[in-house]
């Protein structure tokens, strides 16, 4: 070989081995955005992190995490969801809320798109089918808004003699939980209960709800699944317990902080499927092919100590049926 033809061989070689050990040593990432705040959904985080580690991914070895939180401002989160696509993130999570979800299927076709909420993806329409998904989104869906109504038929009988029950709706959440309040107010009518509808986005219009409750004497709260109650479970604990009222909510943290009782899907759990889900994307299998996990365990959780602090005494019938009761 002459000579110019080697040192020719040997520059194009040096030009090409740093690219090579940078494309071997690169992490995919994930885009990962919440609707809340990391404080917040610290347990989903963890669970997320455990999925991932189950599908052999784990944060700052072989993956990077780049996190966007809307910090309840949901009109933020197309722009934030427009950021992680400009980015070109290997997977996008839409984690907790269906505007997320939306927004990330309105900012890419192309990206794979995981999410993780509490309604129907059909009917909102995030994906066409639940067992052939199509294009590039999928994910897990738990049964949230559709146990609504069952909550309020638990409180009433845990409390058959209370009456108004209030419910607590963020009506800046979306279409979603105007159902919910539509389904409360229908299963009221059945059980003849009057229905007390309160609005809360913010930390003062929830301070303000709980004093409308005070004021009108109700006898139980039943809270709209939203991510905005999700994020604020421990203030709706305290307040709820500071101002004498019976509360159930979807998230099973929601008792273990001291609300009284809590009955849905275990959203944790359903943060740890979007983890593995995102694994697989990873590893080179298409959303299309992976057909939206529905989560169909449904746990009763009943604070017995919160009973006692509040005076109440609850059926046997409905203690007996609890998956968990706190003493």
């Amino acid at each position: 070989m002459r000579r110019r033809e080697f040192m020719t061989l040997l520059g194009g070689a040096a030009a090409v081995w740093p690219l090579a050990a940078r494309t071997q040593t690169a992490m995919p990432v994930i885009g990962y955005l919440g609707s809340a705040s990391p404080t917040a959904w610290a347990a989903r985080l963890q669970a997320f992190r455990q999925g991932l580690s189950e599908s052999g991914f784990e944060e700052g070895r072989n993956v990077a995490i780049d996190y966007r939180w809307a910090e309840d401002k949901f009109d933020r989160l197309p722009e934030l969801a427009n950021q992680l696509v400009r980015r070109n993130v290997a997977v996008l999570v839409m984690s907790g809320s269906v505007q997320a979800a939306l927004a990330a299927k309105a900012a890419t076709t192309t990206i794979p798109i995981v999410f993780e909420t509490g309604a129907d993806p059909v009917a909102v329409g995030l994906v066409p089918s639940l067992s052939r998904p199509g294009g590039n989104v999928t994910g897990i869906t738990t049964l949230t808004f559709e146990t609504g109504p069952k909550r309020l038929e638990i409180m009433h009988e845990a409390l058959p003699a209370a009456n108004p029950i209030a419910v607590l709706v963020n009506p800046t959440a979306g279409e979603a939980v105007g159902r919910q309040a539509t389904d409360l107010e229908a299963t009221a009518a059945k059980l003849r209960l009057q229905l007390l509808k309160l609005h809360a986005s913010n930390d003062r219009e929830l301070e303000a709800a709980f004093s409308v409750m005070q004021d009108n004497h109700v006898g139980g709260l039943v809270i709209a699944a939203d991510p905005f109650a999700n994020s604020r479970i421990k203030e709706i604990a305290a307040l709820a317990l500071r101002y004498g009222v019976p509360a159930i909510f979807v998230n099973p943290q929601f008792a273990t902080f001291g609300g009284l009782m809590s009955y849905g899907g275990n959203i944790v759990e359903t943060h740890r499927l979007a983890g593995i889900y995102a694994g697989r994307i990873l590893k080179g299998e298409k959303p299309a092919d992976l057909p939206v996990i529905q989560g169909t365990k449904i746990e009763l959780i009943i604070n017995l100590k919160t009973a006692k602090v509040l005076g109440l005494t609850l059926p046997q019938s409905l203690l007996g049926r609890a998956d968990e009761v706190i003493e």
